[in-house]
């Protein structure tokens, strides 16, 4: 049965007239009282009937699967935080944020970004280099390799085609890339943790080209994964190609969240609603924020405007209206 923001969830049963008893169902305690009247009133049907919400249908199919799941489930140990080597330095001639010679986090600028066919075209340059970046770093992964590796792999990459890594000095950021491992969300530090068969891994890049921040991520298999994580990545994925496609000129954001709850509740899974998409572009991070979670937010889309739909554990996308 697919969720939704609530469903009807029912049994039936029979009982004597003078008969009374206590049962349960799906969790639902119920409870049937004697009939009054003629002993020879015949049996009675009973339904017990309760709204589900679209949270508690979640936890049920999950629930359910938990049960009906056979074999081992596999046990990692808790992550690890590993040594954090110094950040890498960035050449002279390669233009940079303004945000790098301070340590403070930068505000949440109020400006959304709604570009102009040149700052399209500059958008989807510095996005074609991120995500040539990411998918060469995703070939990294693999036992044995550590997430520093990988920083170092991809902030190369990202220099030598006269890009700034964005994440480097962000509110001190110290390195060049995100990497989540298995329970860390997201905007994980690289360090010297080697990875591990069966861990999943985040990889979060952001260039600066030519004034404009290109912003994606995905999440990768690292050697045999096993089945749960591998759904939990899939449905991820499937999370955000239904997102975009609701996304069009004159469309409300909050039928985003609406959209990834849906499916994300159809596979007993919820969302974590602290982490948000956000609007990107000559600014790293600014309005709008995108709300991965059923909300009644208001705000539209607007043509040449670009932002992120990032729901936690696969991918981020800046998505153009156009």
């Amino acid at each position: 049965m697919a969720a939704s923001p609530s469903h009807l969830v029912s049994t039936m049963m029979t009982c004597g007239p003078h008969q009374s008893f206590e049962d349960s169902f799906m969790g639902i305690q119920l409870r049937t009282c004697p009939l009054p009247g003629n002993k020879s009133v015949p049996q009675r049907l009973f339904v017990f009937s309760r709204r589900l919400s679209g949270l508690e249908e979640a936890m049920r199919i999950r629930r359910s699967r938990e049960l009906q799941t056979t074999g081992k489930v596999r046990k990692r140990p808790p992550l690890r935080r590993g040594k954090v080597s110094a950040r890498l330095p960035v050449p002279e001639h390669i233009q940079k944020p303004p945000y790098v010679n301070s340590t403070l986090l930068p505000e949440l600028s109020s400006e959304p970004q709604v570009h102009d066919s040149e700052g399209i075209a500059r958008m989807r340059a510095a996005c074609k280099l991120a995500a040539v970046v990411l998918e060469n770093a995703g070939k990294m992964v693999r036992p044995s390799v550590t997430t520093n590796e990988i920083d170092k792999a991809v902030h190369e990459m990202i220099i030598d085609a006269g890009a700034y890594p964005s994440p480097l000095g962000y509110g001190g950021f110290p390195k060049s890339v995100c990497t989540s491992v298995n329970e860390c969300m997201c905007h994980g530090i690289p360090d010297s943790r080697q990875l591990q068969d069966g861990d999943i891994i985040n990889i979060d890049v952001t260039v600066y080209l030519d004034g404009y921040h290109g912003d994606t991520s995905k999440t990768f298999l690292c050697g045999n994964v096993d089945e749960a994580a591998k759904r939990l990545v899939r449905v991820t994925e499937e999370c955000m190609h239904r997102a975009i496609s609701v996304c069009k000129d004159g469309a409300s954001f909050k039928k985003i969240g609406k959209r990834i709850s849906e499916h994300a509740e159809r596979f007993g899974y919820n969302v974590v609603e602290r982490f948000v998409g956000h609007g990107v572009g000559q600014i790293f991070h600014c309005q709008p924020i995108i709300l991965h979670n059923r909300n009644d937010r208001p705000g539209r889309m607007v043509e040449g405007q670009t932002f992120t739909i990032a729901e936690a554990r696969h991918s981020t996308f800046v998505h153009f209206l156009q």
